[in-house]
């Protein structure tokens, strides 16, 4: 008798499978929510992807929290941002400087559009720093990855279709 794993390899299912790659990229938004993680951000916005478009987040202090800008400096509406997107993907360093994550989550929740967290720049950060950021990004985040490189990102990106 043929293991299922053997009857799912054999020729007459084959018919069934899906016989091309899904070629379709996701809309990535890739956001830095701090001055840590603005210069990963321009970094990866200069790498070749399919469809990911790079932003800078507002935080507390400045006229328009939660608002988005463009990597050249223009304001973007996180409500649009998020409606054209597949994936948000939130970048921070540690020190508890990510307070936008909350207004991009909430606009990522309400559509359902799946996020993705990053902390980085971990390896002189005090757990107490690194806490700070996990707070704020936990609760937003359907994944939080703590990179020990920056290059990290790029793999991952590369992985989720970006």
């Amino acid at each position: 008798m043929l293991s299922e794993s053997a009857r799912m390899s054999s020729a007459g299912e084959a018919r069934y499978r899906v016989q091309a790659p899904n070629s379709t990229p996701r809309a990535t938004k890739v956001v830095a929510l701090d001055a840590d993680s603005e210069a990963v951000v321009r970094r990866l916005a200069r790498g070749t992807w399919e469809d990911a478009t790079f932003f800078t987040a507002a935080s507390h202090g400045e006229a328009d929290v939660g608002a988005l800008r463009d990597l050249a400096g223009h304001g973007r509406s996180v409500t649009d941002e998020v409606d054209a997107a597949d994936l948000v993907i939130l970048i921070a360093g540690p020190g508890g400087h990510a307070q936008a994550a909350s207004d991009i989550g909430r606009a990522c929740s309400l559509r359902r559009v799946m996020t993705t967290g990053f902390v980085i720049g971990i390896t002189s950060a005090s757990e107490s720093e690194l806490s700070k950021t996990l707070a704020q990004l936990r609760p937003w985040s359907l994944m939080v990855v703590i990179a020990s490189s920056d290059d990290y990102i790029d793999d991952m990106m590369t992985a989720l279709r970006a």
